[in-house]
């Protein structure tokens, strides 16, 4: 069905797919949803004029690259992270091995703690839990996207994780998210 003829993949057809990813990091790196927006344009943007050099191969580390690119450019431009503001969207920190205590707390919870907890973590380590647990890519993706090493990539996620756990534990222990119900409601 395809000719074996030299055209390039096309643009569409390789890069738009991976919008909603390339979203999702540049919300959680810029932690604003106008600024994400911005960035997503911008990388687009710099992905098509610069798609012609794209020689094939994974399409979706590429484009990630370029937006992780245009974050942290643009946050180093503007003002430091913990100014950046917090979005709006709950999300959910996905755990595929069955819910440990703190995810039970999280189901009773909209992902408030989750999001906080993830905001407290340095944008190197946030950027690999988010590529990884909510954008599950595999960690030769993760490293062609960071410029990191592969076995770098899994040491820092493995400290994100020990991070995230800590923070999100500082959390709970810091009592109820105000408003709040209780976790568990013994009482009948």
């Amino acid at each position: 069905m395809l000719e074996h003829n030299h055209h390039p993949p096309n643009f569409e057809q390789t890069v738009l797919p991976h919008l909603d990813a390339a979203y999702n990091l540049a919300r959680w790196l810029t932690r604003n949803d106008q600024d994400a927006q911005d960035m997503v344009q911008e990388a687009y943007l710099r992905a098509f004029r610069f798609f012609p050099d794209f020689r094939g191969g994974d399409a979706k580390a590429w484009i990630m690259q370029i937006v992780r690119n245009a974050c942290y450019t643009s946050l180093r431009e503007s003002r430091p992270l913990q100014h950046a503001l917090e979005f709006d969207e709950n999300l959910f920190f996905p755990d595929s091995r069955g819910p440990n205590p703190e995810e039970v707390v999280l189901q009773n919870d909209t992902g408030t703690l989750v999001r906080k907890a993830l905001e407290k973590l340095p944008s190197s380590f946030r950027e690999v839990i988010v590529l990884r647990e909510l954008d599950g890519m595999s960690y030769k993706e993760i490293a062609e996207i960071t410029g990191l090493a592969t076995g770098t990539v899994m040491s820092r996620l493995s400290r994100a994780r020990g991070y995230f756990r800590q923070a999100l534990g500082d959390l709970l222990n810091t009592g109820r998210v105000r408003g709040s119900p209780p976790v568990l409601d013994l009482g009948a």
